[in-house]
């Protein structure tokens, strides 16, 4: 079995996707030392997959640490970079600390990626690299727009840095850029752990559900669209776990055409606020108490993806609804209630 480090495995698509890999018939490690992730979250993965993983709680940021990684598991064929801090939020007021984490933990991989020759590398990155947008749907050519916040900046610089990294190194790399993962794997025994206030609108639902928050607010009702409320594209974690299992398939059978490609990971259809609300209500069961506010400021009307390019090159297809992304939510929730 190839063996692959999955960085970040503890977090919450790194989680997701050691599930994937090994269901897939690959052997994992896990680097994560619990900054942003609990412990807990690989006594899940052990048992839905029915085995222990090798995590090692190392600070990447730290690069003889890091070089302890591969000089114990010299037959790594492949690396998978989740570890990073992302709260958008946090990033707006803590700008250096995000610089000097996600860059630091990135560069240091790297450097022992070269190290050690390892083949394949794949980088999970997001679409807020593409800022606000004036067409759509959001292709992997459309054009970067200046970052809104630190964490942005940190996957624009990663993904530079990996394209700059590719020219002089043979390690082929495949850049990620997701859209808005939800959901959690269908057992409930692995999921999004919250470390504060949430701002996306799933999380936001189920902890209104739960009464963990009082009422939520559909920011705008008036935007030219289906029913007045903004569109997003929602893509059920499992569904990115999967991607980042055919991206490494692919860079083995070595169906690259170069030695750094950039794909899209949405599910190419957009939802609209009101259109997730009422899939939560119809899951669960549960009214949900919710008002309508003003328009945000910095708020887009709409965006998602075109995932054309991922679907034709890496076979991959994603799988659950919009139904499904909200009753594995909603099931997360209620563990995570019961802990």
């Amino acid at each position: 079995m190839a063996k692959i480090l999955v960085t970040g495995g503890a977090g919450y698509i790194g989680s997701h996707t050691i599930v994937d890999l090994i269901e897939n018939g690959f052997d994992v490690i896990c680097a994560d030392n619990f900054s942003r992730s609990l412990p807990t979250s690989l006594d899940g993965i052990n048992e839905i997959i029915g085995k222990k993983i090798k995590n090692y709680p190392v600070d990447l940021c730290n690069l003889e640490s890091t070089k302890t990684i591969f000089e114990e598991n010299k037959d790594i064929v492949g690396v998978i970079h989740f570890a990073a801090f992302k709260s958008v939020g946090e990033s707006v007021e803590k700008p250096l600390m995000y610089y000097e984490n996600n860059m630091y933990s990135l560069l240091n991989v790297l450097k022992c990626i070269q190290d050690y020759q390892i083949a394949n590398f794949v980088f999970s990155s997001s679409c807020s690299v593409y800022g606000n947008v004036d067409k759509l749907p959001v292709t992997e050519d459309t054009h970067l727009s200046n970052p809104e916040c630190a964490y942005a900046s940190t996957k624009q610089m990663g993904e530079q840095v990996i394209k700059d990294f590719s020219k002089i190194c043979n390690t082929q790399s495949i850049l990620l850029r997701y859209f808005n993962p939800v959901g959690a794997h269908t057992s409930g025994l692995i999921g999004e752990v919250p470390f504060d206030k949430p701002n996306n609108l799933i999380p936001v639902i189920t902890q209104t559900a739960i009464g963990q928050i009082e009422k939520m607010y559909v920011w705008g009702n008036d935007y030219q669209t289906r029913d007045g409320s903004c569109i997003r594209d929602y893509i059920h974690v499992m569904d990115i776990a999967n991607a980042h299992t055919k991206a490494l398939q692919y860079l083995i059978a070595a169906k690259n055409e170069s030695n750094c490609e950039i794909f899209n990971l949405g599910s190419g259809n957009g939802v609209t606020v009101l259109e997730a609300i009422n899939s939560f209500e119809k899951v669960s069961g549960v009214k949900l108490n919710y008002k309508f506010g003003p328009r945000r400021e910095g708020d887009i009307v709409a965006i998602y993806s075109d995932n054309s390019l991922c679907k034709s090159k890496l076979g991959w297809n994603p799988v659950f609804s919009i139904d499904d992304m909200l009753e594995t939510a909603w099931k997360w929730q209620l563990v995570l209630a019961s802990k």
